[in-house]
């Protein structure tokens, strides 16, 4: 099957692929360098700009920006929140049945992880604790990233980035007892 001859002509296609590999990295090396030069040591490199970047005070990162969420319940409009309950579609039913998530006819003053029959992770169940009803804060707090509120929960949803969409959907499943 393999003769010596068929051996080393395998051996040396791949020797001189490496070969070739090897200087090409060499020719490349000296045309294009990338790092520090050796100008000398602890030398500073000029660079080419520089952007100035503002350092927050003690290193510490900049406070999330506080939203009036009662406000933003107040003016919120239920109508724009049936049409951002669309994302929700897929997964929770507003006709008293369950499908992927539970259903969220009454919702809003509901206890957590309350619907029967309804398969809550462990997560959501240990949540009950510290949230015992979902009150509107409670809602905008876990829509706003869902992960982060319960961590370990089923849910997959990423949450909605922006208050006023929460305050809507929020707004329309109030509508939904």
């Amino acid at each position: 099957m393999f003769n010596t001859m068929t051996v080393t002509k395998a051996a040396g296609a791949l020797i001189g692929a490496l070969l070739f590999l090897m200087l090409a990295n060499w020719a490349a090396g000296s045309l294009y360098h990338v790092g520090s030069t050796h100008h000398g040591e602890g030398e500073e490199v000029a660079q080419a700009y520089t952007i100035p970047v503002e350092e927050a005070a003690g290193g510490e990162e900049a406070a999330e920006e506080q939203i009036d969420f009662a406000a933003l319940l107040a003016s919120a409009d239920a109508a724009a929140g049936e049409k951002d309950f669309g994302k929700c579609k897929a997964c929770h039913k507003l006709d008293g049945t369950d499908g992927v998530g539970p259903h969220l006819n009454g919702v809003v003053g509901r206890e957590v992880a309350s619907v029967a029959g309804f398969n809550y992770s462990p997560a959501m169940v240990e949540h009950k604790a510290e949230a015992p009803a979902w009150t509107p804060e409670a809602l905008q707090e876990f829509l706003a990233n869902p992960k982060a509120d319960v961590p370990g929960t089923k849910m997959s949803f990423a949450g909605l980035k922006d208050p006023q969409d929460r305050a809507d959907i929020i707004a329309y499943l109030q509508t939904q007892q």
